[in-house]
């Protein structure tokens, strides 16, 4: 099970998210690009966001721990990430649910989370697989998943279903329980 806890390194912090992160997630979420290639826009407007944020963000926190990412020297919300689809019998979870602010793509920032991330999943929960999924035509999120040692296993064809009724092709990725010492020390080194 998820704990509710801050998770952070010397530049950003995972913070489990609240209603206090909304107006910053909100600000973050504005540019069209973020969403090209994800399910739905949950920062479309206030509205849209304070329903995913009760509806979404809060689903089953058996399941799921939601953080908002932030930049701890400007103090500034730039994005959201999550781990969920939390399976306790095969010791799997998935890392994704992500966006970062466009002004901060291509930055420490995602390299920082994700690194929280499975630190938190493989030496606190003791998981042995964290999944990653992506559109496949996302070649900016799939060049960011393989930075992080994650190895590609295939394209899983018609795996979602789009608000705009078409079906997303599914990129899929993994790390391993026997991998992440050296993964873990690598992304060390890129910290």
């Amino acid at each position: 099970m998820f704990t509710q806890q801050i998770h952070q390194t010397h530049k950003i912090a995972l913070e489990p998210i609240t209603t206090a992160h909304l107006d910053g997630l909100y600000a973050a979420g504005q540019h069209p690009d973020i969403w090209r290639w994800v399910l739905d826009n949950y920062t479309a407007t206030p509205d849209t966001l304070h329903n995913w944020f009760t509806q979404s963000a809060q689903f089953n926190a058996t399941e799921q721990v939601v953080f908002a990412i932030v930049d701890k020297a400007s103090k500034q919300v730039v994005g959201t990430t999550r781990l969920f689809r939390l399976d306790s019998d095969n010791l799997a979870a998935e890392i994704g649910h992500t966006f970062i602010s466009r002004d901060w793509q291509r930055s420490y920032v995602n390299t920082h989370a994700k690194y929280l991330l499975l630190c938190y999943a493989f030496d606190a929960l003791s998981l042995t697989r964290i999944n990653f999924n992506t559109h496949e035509n996302n070649y900016k999120s799939r060049s960011a998943i393989s930075r992080l040692g994650a190895r590609f296993e295939g394209i899983a064809y018609k795996d979602r279903l789009l608000a705009d009724g078409s079906y997303r092709n599914t990129a899929k990725f993994s790390i391993i329980d026997e991998h992440w010492p050296e993964l873990k020390k690598q992304l060390e080194e890129q910290l």
